[in-house]
């Protein structure tokens, strides 16, 4: 029973011709070639697999109690120690933005998807803006790490009511 050699022993038998046949220097780079090929395969295959979609998980009290303490830190100056935003938040600045709003279930967080919300904590709140707008909210990549926006978010739906964080479930579901 013949069989095909496999390209192990195909790449094996090539690197015997060629260092009995004196030529080491060949032999080397075909070997280090063969390496750095194995190894990006492997990358390869790495960069195909996706990572866990990150999320906000309101039911899973270790990331609400760090997103807790992330909110204390760096959101409850503007947005409220208990997420009521500042008043007057529908109106605009003289500068041209608006106050910071409430992350309860008065204002509208709860009405765009994960992923947008973390998407306006890392990166801002001029990301999803249309062009030319204010907006005082910073961006946080150089400040948080995602699991940390990741547990805010999860800290904030988890003060809302269940009917909210159904709705809010159905931007999810859209976003998917």
């Amino acid at each position: 029973m013949n069989r095909e050699p496999t390209i192990t022993e195909s790449h094996t038998a090539m690197l015997r011709t060629l260092c009995r046949s004196g030529n080491r220097w060949l032999s080397i780079l075909l070997l280090l070639g063969g390496v750095a090929t194995g190894l990006a395969g492997g990358l390869r295959v790495q960069a195909q697999t996706p990572p866990p979609a990150p999320q906000a998980d309101a039911d899973n009290a270790e990331q609400v109690a760090l997103g807790q303490q992330v909110y204390a830190s760096f959101c409850a100056g503007c947005h409220g120690a208990n997420l009521e935003g500042q008043p007057d938040w529908r109106k605009k600045l003289p500068m041209g933005n608006f106050p910071a709003p409430p992350h309860d279930e008065t204002g509208h967080t709860w009405h765009h998807a994960d992923q947008w919300l973390f998407e306006i904590v890392k990166y801002g709140g001029r990301y999803h803006a249309p062009p030319r707008y204010r907006s005082a909210m910073p961006a946080y990549q150089e400040m948080l790490s995602d699991a940390e926006i990741w547990a805010v978010l999860a800290f904030i739906k988890s003060r809302w009511p269940a009917a909210i964080r159904a709705q809010q479930e159905q931007q999810n579901a859209g976003n998917r």
